[in-house]
């Protein structure tokens, strides 16, 4: 049952990390649950709120995670919780293809409000980011009436077996699964940390080679999409030079490929704007958004040119729990808070502590490479110091200690050398200066 008491926002520890009820439960997971599952904090949490994850151990953990960028707005957010309770006690599925309802329409209006450009536009509402990256591509084949879809090296599109085809690492996403899908291109991304040109014309020298090829090896009048994620989230929080993004938009509307953004993790505030593309004004013909759109319940959109998403036709598209009352009312209340409370606004701020932490960080011990990211995602890479070789071990050696200490910190990267920081937008400063200096605890322990 929903508790009203507040749970206080400050980490607090009663037990070591795991303590005996979790290892406890964990066994039981274990006996459970599939082997192919995997874990990234030892302890089973009974309650959350805010910024804060509540163990069975009584352990008050800080979440730099946001159940990887979900909870934007913080765990069991007062709108969110408000207009759910009402939605279960009135209605909890019909299917909106059987019989609509207005939520779903009421948060394809506010996609269709976000999404960048005056153009008029249309959604789609599914269960999950995969889902929803699958939609657009189907949708983009349909409308252009080509095969081809090109992505980008480091890229992560989710574990559906068209998205695994899309997705670019092997391990531990796509090794065994094959065949996979076809027609699918992978071009290289421009990476600052790790290119090799000048940095000054990185983004004119990725935009070049990248062109080219399309041009040459697939042929423009082939390619449907290019689909690319702003900023990549798996692949380590890579941030394309600016001017990239422009350059692959303008190109494809100049040759007729739906330009899609995958805003999955970026998106709903994540970056200090609602999307990662307003960062350069870049507007897409489609946007792909999950995660952070529904404060934690099961939803994801796909928002799009209103001829590009008219172009399917009748009951090509929906599927049975698309767009679930219940999780579409938690979207208006998630999205109400994202207005309300100003989270574009409060995710810079967060990102101007972080980073300048981070760089400060970066100062002190070389084994941090880079720092990178916008807004509220946030990352570092480690490298043995001296060379740009990954390090694993520090990372994990990282991750260790801040776990033992009871801040919750996720891993990236194509290296698995990155530690990305994805903090809920509405973490207070205490909070979140009590995680950097763990954070800072744990480089000072390694040897």
């Amino acid at each position: 049952m929903y508790s009203k008491t507040p749970l206080a926002q400050e980490r607090h520890l009663v037990t070591a990390i795991p303590g005996p009820k979790s290892q406890e439960a964990l066994a039981r997971r274990a006996a459970a649950t599939s082997g192919g599952l995997g874990l990234t904090f030892p302890v089973v949490i009974e309650r959350a709120q805010g910024a804060i994850l509540q163990d069975i151990d009584g352990n008050s953990l800080i979440d730099f995670g946001s159940g990887i960028g979900v909870n934007n707005v913080g765990n069991t957010n007062d709108r969110v919780v408000k207009r759910v309770i009402d939605q279960v006690q009135s209605m909890t599925h019909t299917c909106f293809t059987v019989a609509p309802y207005m939520g779903y329409i009421e948060v394809c209006e506010l996609l269709n409000e976000l999404m960048p450009g005056t153009h008029a536009k249309k959604s789609l509402l599914v269960n999950s980011g995969a889902e929803a990256v699958e939609n657009a591509v189907k949708i983009a084949r349909h409308f252009t009436k080509r095969p081809a879809i090109v992505v980008f090296e480091h890229a992560y599109h989710g574990r559906t077996n068209l998205t695994m085809s899309l997705t670019a690492k092997n391990m531990p996403y796509k090794d065994g699964f094959g065949p996979f899908a076809g027609e699918v291109f992978r071009m290289p991304m421009p990476y600052p940390y790790r290119a090799i040109t000048n940095a000054a014309t990185l983004a004119e020298d990725s935009f070049e080679e990248i062109s080219h090829r399309i041009e040459k090896e697939i042929g423009v009048h082939n390619v449907a999409a290019i689909l690319i994620e702003p900023i990549q989230g798996e692949g380590g929080f890579i941030v394309p030079p600016k001017g990239f993004l422009p350059a692959l938009a303008d190109f494809s509307k100049k040759h007729g490929i739906v330009f899609i953004a995958d805003e999955v993790q970026s998106g709903f505030c994540r970056t200090g704007d609602w999307f990662a593309v307003n960062d350069e004004n870049v507007i897409p013909d489609m946007v792909v958004t999950a995660k952070g759109i529904a404060g934690g319940l099961p939803l994801a959109g796909v928002t799009g040119r209103a001829d590009i998403m008219d172009s399917v036709h009748v009951a090509g598209l929906g599927g049975t729990y698309g767009g679930n009352p219940v999780a579409c009312a938690a979207a208006l209340g998630a999205i109400e808070s994202m207005k309300e409370d100003k989270l574009n606004d409060r995710a810079r701020h967060i990102g101007q502590v972080l980073g300048d932490k981070l760089r400060e960080l970066q100062g002190k011990y070389p084994i941090i490479g880079d720092v990178r990211g916008r807004g509220a995602m946030q990352a570092i890479e480690l490298v043995k110091a001296g060379t740009k070789e990954p390090n694993t071990q520090a990372m994990q050696d990282v991750i260790k200690y801040c776990t033992s200490k009871g801040v919750l910190i996720l891993t990236a990267g194509t290296y698995v050398n990155v530690i990305r920081f994805l903090p809920p937008l509405i973490i207070s400063d205490a909070l979140l200066k009590d995680a950097l200096d763990v954070l800072e605890e744990a480089f000072a322990s390694l040897k």
